[in-house]
């Protein structure tokens, strides 16, 4: 039986993830991250993007992240997000709408804070449909 490190995922909703996996790779701020059990403790923010799970069977869970703080402890992974949601039930309709207001908010900024309002936007619409890409590649896309 292999290691196995306890993971929890949670957003501002509730929690989207609790269970033990084998490994944990998560978009760090400075890059990706891999996560195996007896760690050394951590504690980083996360960007936008997927949070993958490698369960006990070998099986990925795929979980997009609005960004938010990743706390590794040697034998408990926690993220915590503001927005959290299956890959799965990702919507790439209302993800490219996101993107194209952001896009507009871009050209249209007149101050320094939407400037900033509308890239942080812009990256979680991006990181929200690269996580729709690689799952529809990899196969597991709903129809």
């Amino acid at each position: 039986m292999a290691m196995t490190i306890h993971v929890d995922i949670v957003s501002a909703e509730g929690e989207i993830y609790s269970g033990k996996a084998t490994m944990v790779f998560a978009p760090g701020v400075m890059g990706e991250l891999g996560i195996l059990p007896r760690h050394a403790p951590l504690l980083t923010r996360l960007r936008p993007g997927e949070v993958r799970v490698r369960t006990e069977d070998g099986a990925e869970e795929s979980i997009y992240v609005s960004g938010g703080m990743l706390e590794v402890q040697p034998h408990v992974v926690t993220v915590l997000s503001d927005t959290a949601v299956r890959a799965q039930d990702l919507d790439e309709a209302e993800a490219l709408a996101a993107k194209q207001r952001a896009e507009q908010a871009l050209r249209d900024r007149t101050g320094e804070v939407e400037l900033a309002q509308a890239q942080a936007e812009l990256a979680e619409a991006v990181a929200r449909l690269k996580v729709i890409e690689k799952l529809r590649k990899s196969g597991a896309a709903r129809r």
